[in-house]
């Protein structure tokens, strides 16, 4: 563990991180006190607990929107995955199709091919 001094409200908090983490840990304090120095600057001074709590609220309030918008977009990447099976099996069973009817006109090709070359005889066979 390592520890990180961040300021929070014009207050210094002695904090705690894993290694590696303090640039994040320091950025996460910088945002929150931008949040409470711009609460301050709207409604001056009304309370250190106070604007720390507006300020974990506005955070809050993010947090469930971006919730709410990352279990929107889970919803429609199972629509769409569910959306390219369907027109995967499609492409399949069409793919399916159209050899099966490439083969028969291949096969007729081939017994009027070979009707037309009794027909004629002998002659010069065609194919």
């Amino acid at each position: 563990m390592t520890h990180v001094n961040v300021t929070i409200n014009g207050r210094q908090y002695r904090m705690a991180c894993e290694e590696g983490q303090e640039t994040r840990l320091l950025r996460l304090a910088d945002s929150l006190e931008s949040r409470v120095t711009n609460l301050r600057g709207k409604f001056g001074e009304i309370g250190d607990a106070r604007l720390t709590v507006m300020a974990a609220l506005m955070v809050a309030d993010e947090l469930v929107d971006a919730n709410q918008q990352i279990r929107a977009l889970q919803e429609e990447l199972m629509a769409l995955r569910d959306v390219r099976v369907v027109a995967a099996d499609r492409a399949r069973a069409t793919q399916t199709a159209v050899a099966a009817a490439l083969n028969a006109a291949a096969e007729r090709i081939e017994k009027t091919t070979q009707i037309l070359n009794r027909t004629i005889g002998g002659g010069v066979a065609i194919g």
